[in-house]
Formats: structure tokens, C-alpha cells, sequence
């Protein structure tokens, strides 16, 4: 059979189908939704703003100017330690460390210095994390030795392609005894290439032994006035205009930390549409109002418990957490104490004009022994109403039991009252010689005697009244009027040694009955005015003030009494029978 004969070979038909025929045009492709590269690249304003370099840290000026002095003078420590609240820089400023030390500036021909270019490889590799030479080590979840045997056993190898190999340990704290026993002598003699740098929020949980071998740097908390100034700064870069009040209260809600800060920052931005209210602020940190609670606060103060449980309430009822009330209470109570000892805490930029105001016309009205106490009572009362099944209840008792006080006098004013009190005897004034006449006065009629219930005889309830006047009598006539007489007291009680430094190492400045003031000779105790005071105070029952001075101040007993007898016996060198 030939080629030709055979069948001609049958392929299979392409099944039906859109798309599949050459002459069918093809169909249409759906193009995906687009995706929101926005919502990818945000970043938080924390890290958004995280500094990059000395120059952008706040409120670590001792810091930057002690690791910028060492860097110049190239006087690098092998370790460092930082050590300071939540939020005010301390991986931060490791990282810029690391960055300092590695920095090969644009040209790549740099050195260690304290302005990094955040251009060069290096720079950039620290910045984004993913720097091979810059070890992070998170010491709250790598504890035990063997993570620190390993950390041990890449010491020893040079680094790959930066100038120092860093290793930056957060919260080391968290490490085992064993884990820091087991580092302290690769701490102690790291290679001339590797460099350590700690961070922690637990100073005291760090043995004392590995401390000695770093270089220790306390990171305090940014203070508020600058970190208003810092998140203005970052809303304005972001567009959005804020309130000066409201700057205010992000700053104080922050306690000190920046990252803290602009995380409440960023969501107030949030919140709001491109402007932040004061309002929005405080309802958002559940805040009360200002002015009501400063309303709250005199109602308290002046006694009046209607107007304040009437506020309480109304703060209450508009959302405001009886807890944060108690402590809004305080800080104006702390506010008001400050204003009255420094008077230019009220010009602060910072200070709301409000608190301005009002704080200037309560201080004026107050005083420190009433705020004192309301300081003491406040401060309790916020232990009991965080303790409460019922906060808004423990709330109106702590305020009632301020205001029950609130008319009472300090314990300076009855001591004065007690002391200007003079009971009159029967002989004075009037005709009658006894004491049982009726021209007696208001001592007097406070001498009658009174029946009480429960047995008590008439000459017990006459001795209770009299006693605060006869105790009064008793420590006036026990109160010393001279300096010679306190350390006659002191020798009477058999504090001779007391006695002794009082002669020989007091350079009296300035006594009255009260209120001693001296200069410490050089052999004096250290704590020989607390001594004097306290004892003074127990034996006359009178509050003594005695104080340090640097005046030069007279010369000591002894030296008087030394000087008394040189002059004696000169005058009996020169007596004419002494001569004869």
C-alpha cells in the first residue's frame, strides 16, 4: 500500500470556546482594583520622627555632650549603659551610636563622627535594621546563657564590612544571673573591634558587676514645655494645626516620654479632620474639663458640699472617670503649691490660660498648710477609689471627708490659738475676791463645771478644760530663751556629748525662742542640726527650726570661755598685788 492510499490522518477539533478560535478576537482582561499604596507606607509618627542623629535627640543634652566630647576625642568606652523611663531614647540613641562609630560619610573615605551622613551603606543599613555588623538582641525573650554563649562565640570574629561590630541588648535586665555572669569577661576585654551598648528601664535589676565595666548615662524624662514644642513642630510637618491647649494636655498625658506622646498625638490626628480641638483632646483621654474641675476643687476647699457633689456628678454624668477626677484634683493641688513658693511657675509658656487665672487668684486664697492637707487626703482617697467596687461612690466620700475638714484650723493655727489663750483668775477685775463670783469672764465660765452623761464627775471635765491652758503655761516656762540655756537643757537631759558640740562646734548666726541658725565647725556631726531640732521639739513641746548657714557667725562657747579666761588672767598679770 502506498503513502498515498493511507487515510489522511484526522486530528481532534479544538472544543468550543471563547478565546480559543485564531479568528475570535480576544476577550477583554478585567484590570485589578487598585491598591492603596498609602495604607502600606504609613508609618506611626514614632518611628516616622525617630531621630537620626544627635542633633534630633530632646532633652538628653548631658548625654549627646558627653558621647560627642568622646567621640571627637576618640575616647570610646567598650560598653555603654542606658538607662531611663519608657519612651525617652535609649535604642534610639544605640542606634545612632552604631551609626556614629561606622559612618564612612558619602565618600566613603569618613570616620567615627558625631554628625553620621545617613547616606552611606552603613548609615542606611542601621536605619532599616538589616546592618550585619549591628547585632539587636532582645534580652526580655533571649534570657538564659546559651543565648549569651552564642553572643559570645561571634565576639571573636572581625566585623563584615563595618568599622565596629555592635551589639545592642534591650532590657537587659531580663537576663539570668548566669547569662550575666557569663559576659562579664568578654565585657570586661571585648576586641578592639566589638562594642556593647545596654539599654534598660530596670537600672537596679543589673549587677553591680557588670555596671562597673560600662559607661552609664541616665536618660531623664523630656520635661512638657519641650515637648509641646516637639509635637508642634510634628503636626505642622504633618499638615495639621493643633491647639495650644490641646498640645498641652498631650504633653502632660505623656509623663515624660516622646514615644508615648506621639502615639497619642497620632491619634488625635486621627480623630480629628486636619485640626485638633482641645475638646477632642480631652474626650479622648477621658479628661474632665478643666474649669468644672477647678469649679470642684474651690466648692471642696470652701466647704461647700452641695456644689461640689452637684459637680462631681455633673462631670460623672458627661464621662469622665472619677479616677482621673481625684487626680485632676491633685495635680491642681500640686499646681496651686507651686504657684504659692515659685510665683513664675504661673508665666510658663506652657501653663493654659485658665490655669493661669485661676491658679493665681486660689493661690492667693489658700494656704500651704491646706493644701498641704488636701494633698494627703487626695492621695489616699485615689488608692480607695481605684480599690472600689464603685469608684463614683468612693469618689463623693473622699470629697466629703475634705470638705468636713475643710473649716477646721491647721495644726499651726491651734498652737497659736493655744498660746494666745490666757485664763483669767477670780482676783482679776471685778469686786468679788473668789473665783466662784459672778463677774468672772469667759475663762471663767469655761472653769463651771458641766454634768455629762456616763458618770464623769464635774472636777474631771474642770481639769480637761484647764489643761491646754496649763500645758501651754508649761512649755513657755520650759522654752529656753537663750542660746546658754539650750545647752544648760541639753546638760540638765545628760546629752553630754550633744552639750559638748553645741560649745565647742556651733558658730551661732541667729537664735530666737524657736529658731536656731548656726555654721558646723569642722569637727561638727553631719547630722548635728536634725539632732538639736528633734530633741528640742520632744522636750518643749514647741516645733524648732534649725538650720545650716554659711554665714561666718560668732565664735563658739569655747572659744569665748577660752578667751574670757586669757583676759582674766592678763588682768591678774597687771594687778599691782600680783606684782608686789
Amino acid at each position: 500500500m502506498s503513502d498515498d492510499d493511507d487515510p489522511p490522518f484526522e486530528t481532534d477539533a479544538p472544543p468550543p470556546g471563547p478565546g480559543l478560535g485564531l479568528d475570535e478576537p480576544p476577550q477583554p482582561v478585567t484590570p485589578a482594583a487598585p491598591q492603596k499604596a498609602d495604607s502600606k507606607a504609613y508609618r506611626v509618627l514614632a518611628r516616622k520622627y525617630r531621630p537620626s542623629n544627635f542633633d534630633e535627640l530632646i532633652g538628653q543634652e548631658a548625654l549627646v555632650r558627653t558621647l560627642t566630647n568622646a567621640i571627637e576625642a576618640g575616647r570610646i568606652a567598650q560598653a555603654f549603659m542606658l538607662t531611663g523611663v519608657r519612651g525617652v531614647g535609649k535604642t534610639t540613641t544605640a542606634r545612632i551610636v552604631a551609626k556614629a562609630l561606622n559612618c564612612i560619610g558619602p565618600d566613603g573615605t569618613g570616620g567615627p563622627t558625631v554628625h553620621p551622613c545617613g547616606v552611606c551603606q552603613h548609615c542606611v543599613g542601621i536605619a532599616e535594621d538589616r546592618h550585619v555588623d549591628v547585632i539587636e538582641m532582645d534580652a526580655a525573650s533571649r534570657t538564659g546563657v546559651d543565648d549569651i554563649r552564642e553572643l559570645i562565640d561571634g565576639v571573636r570574629y572581625r566585623p563584615v564590612s563595618a568599622r565596629y561590630k555592635v551589639y545592642v541588648l534591650d532590657e537587659v535586665h531580663m537576663l539570668s544571673k548566669n547569662a550575666f555572669n557569663a559576659l562579664l569577661k568578654t565585657l570586661e576585654e571585648p576586641p578592639e573591634h566589638v562594642k556593647f551598648v545596654f539599654a534598660t528601664t530596670e537600672i537596679r535589676k543589673v549587677p553591680v558587676t557588670v555596671l562597673s565595666r560600662c559607661q552609664r548615662f541616665d536618660l531623664r524624662r523630656v520635661p512638657v514645655d519641650q515637648l509641646a514644642a516637639h509635637f508642634k513642630g510634628v503636626s505642622q510637618k504633618e499638615g495639621v494645626t493643633i491647639e495650644p491647649d490641646a498640645l498641652g494636655m498631650i504633653a502632660r498625658a505623656a509623663d515624660g516620654s516622646v514615644r508615648d506622646g506621639l502615639s497619642i498625638l497620632d491619634q488625635a490626628i486621627a480623630l480629628s479632620a486636619g485640626s485638633v480641638s482641645t475638646e477632642q483632646v480631652r474626650d479622648m483621654l477621658g479628661l474632665a474639663d478643666r474649669g468644672r474641675i477647678y469649679d470642684l476643687f474651690d466648692a471642696t476647699i470652701q466647704g461647700d458640699a452641695k456644689t461640689a457633689l452637684s459637680l462631681l456628678e455633673e462631670l460623672y454624668g458627661v464621662g469622665a472617670d472619677p479616677v482621673v477626677v481625684i487626680e485632676d484634683l491633685l495635680d491642681i493641688t500640686h499646681f496651686l503649691t507651686r504657684a504659692i513658693l515659685v510665683p513664675e511657675a504661673l508665666d510658663r509658656p506652657t501653663t493654659a490660660e485658665l490655669e493661669r487665672t485661676r491658679g493665681k487668684d486660689m493661690a492667693q486664697r489658700l494656704s500651704l498648710p491646706v493644701l498641704a492637707r488636701a494633698w494627703q487626703m487626695l492621695l489616699k482617697g485615689l488608692g480607695e477609689v481605684r480599690a472600689a467596687p464603685s469608684a463614683i461612690q468612693a469618689a463623693e466620700m473622699v470629697l466629703i471627708r475634705l470638705i468636713h475638714v475643710a473649716d477646721m484650723p491647721t495644726p499651726g493655727d491651734l498652737v497659736a490659738k493655744l498660746k494666745d489663750f490666757q485664763p483669767s483668775t477670780g482676783s482679776g477685775g471685778g469686786s468679788g475676791g473668789s473665783g466662784g463670783g459672778g463677774s468672772g469672764g469667759g475663762a471663767s465660765a469655761m472653769m463651771q463645771p458641766t454634768l455629762i452623761r456616763g458618770g464623769r464627775g464635774t472636777a474631771a471635765v474642770a481639769q480637761e478644760q484647764e489643761s491646754p491652758a496649763i500645758s501651754a503655761q508649761q512649755a513657755d516656762a520650759a522654752l529656753p530663751k537663750t542660746f546658754l540655756d539650750v545647752v544648760a537643757l541639753f546638760e540638765e537631759k545628760r546629752k553630754g556629748i550633744l552639750a559638748s558640740n553645741l560649745k565647742r562646734d556651733v558658730h551661732l548666726v541667729h537664735f530666737e525662742p524657736g529658731r536656731l541658725e548656726f555654721r558646723p565647725g569642722r569637727n561638727a556631726p553631719s547630722d548635728l542640726h536634725g539632732q538639736i531640732g528633734k530633741l528640742l521639739s520632744d522636750w518643749t513641746g514647741t516645733r524648732w527650726v534649725v538650720s545650716i548657714s554659711n554665714q561666718e557667725g560668732a565664735i563658739t562657747l569655747a572659744e569665748q570661755e577660752a578667751q574670757a579666761d586669757l583676759d582674766r588672767r592678763g588682768r591678774a598679770e597687771k594687778d599691782p598685788l600680783v606684782h608686789a
